[in-house]
């Protein structure tokens, strides 16, 4: 749990610094965006200058979180600028929704050279330490979370813009309240969050119903793809690079695909293995204690992913494999057997 303490040092670190970048985890899901544009607007609300930055590109349905335009690494900006600090030397450094260098690619370096302090808002439990500061939550649902307790701490004042934002965070983070991790906390949080300006109803259309059609020939290659192994209860799919290319869907369109497959009732847990283009494979694992292999039981999938460098909440992980694709099916297989075994 975070302390009255951290929650104040985390507030006079924002106070005192006048030049903040911020930034989160590669492929940034609704609560990497959420949080990171309530922290945007909050900042800019308190005078500083702020540098939002992506290491990947921002799903399309999240960018009406983003009034203003998206930079991302590699894009807009490029590493040398990064590293040599042409965006203006910050006086800060906010991680929101990440911990671990796996999931900063290349913007770990800037930290490893870095002279500044490094704020850590997050609420995984897998953690590499990267904070002068961290405010980490790990029974929190979502961070976005995280950012209004130390919101409602500091009394700084929360905008519609900023409250639809972290609306989102936990909206998606709990799979608009599926998960176990939607409890009565969840709930008071965002009911606040909708007194403060926070429309569901038009949050949910443009998260949920305004896809482009080239995901839904991507969702079908993947559905095609889909095997079930240890009676099952274990469903493992793929993306292939042919499969972006045919269907014309990019990488952003994989969110949140691995959780069809938990619409079959006998399937406790999955994965999905995505083929990069340059060679790796992402692996993302999702489990459920409801069923399968005894309720009150899942499988805790931060661990396997932790073997690779990976990490993420014991129902939902992920990280980078190295290929040949086959390869890395037969080794999550291999990591999935002896939990099955033991039912």
């Amino acid at each position: 749990m975070i302390t009255t303490d951290q929650l104040r040092d985390a507030a006079a670190l924002i106070g005192g610094a006048r030049r903040i970048l911020v930034t989160t985890h590669t492929k940034p899901d609704g609560d990497a965006c959420g949080s990171m544009a309530a922290m945007s607007e909050l900042l800019k609300a308190l005078g500083k200058e702020v540098y939002p930055l992506f290491l990947s590109p921002v799903p399309p349905w999240y960018q009406f979180l983003l009034p203003d335009p998206v930079q991302v690494l590699g894009r807009e900006v490029s590493e040398q600028d990064l590293m040599q600090d042409r965006l203006g030397p910050p006086d800060l450094v906010i991680l929101v929704d990440v911990n671990s260098t796996s999931q900063l690619p290349k913007f770990d370096q800037y930290l490893r050279q870095a002279r500044h302090p490094v704020l850590v808002i997050d609420h995984h439990a897998t953690s590499d330490g990267l904070g002068t500061l961290e405010l980490v939550d790990p029974t929190a649902a979502a961070t976005g979370l995280v950012v209004l307790a130390l919101l409602r701490f500091a009394g700084w004042p929360i905008t519609p813009q900023m409250a639809e934002a972290l609306f989102v965070a936990a909206a998606t983070d709990t799979g608009w309240f599926q998960f176990g991790n939607a409890d009565s906390r969840v709930y008071r949080q965002c009911a606040d969050l909708i007194d403060a300006g926070a429309r569901p109803a038009a949050v949910y259309g443009r998260l949920y119903q305004n896809f482009p059609y080239s995901r839904f020939r991507l969702m079908l290659a993947m559905l095609n793809s889909l095997e079930l192994h240890f009676d099952g209860r274990f469903a493992l799919q793929y993306i292939r690079r042919a499969d972006f290319q045919q269907s014309g869907a990019t990488y952003e369109d994989t969110e949140n695909l691995i959780n069809e497959c938990h619409r079959i009732g006998k399937v406790a847990a999955s994965a999905l293995l995505v083929e990069l283009e340059d060679g790796r494979i992402r692996c993302s694992l999702r489990s459920r204690g409801s069923t399968g292999i005894g309720a009150g039981s899942p499988i805790d999938v931060s661990r396997i992913a932790e073997r690779f460098g990976g990490g993420g909440h014991k129902m939902a992980a992920g990280t980078f494999m190295p290929g040949p694709i086959d390869q890395a099916a037969e080794q999550v297989l291999s990591d999935f057997a002896p939990y099955f075994s033991k039912a």
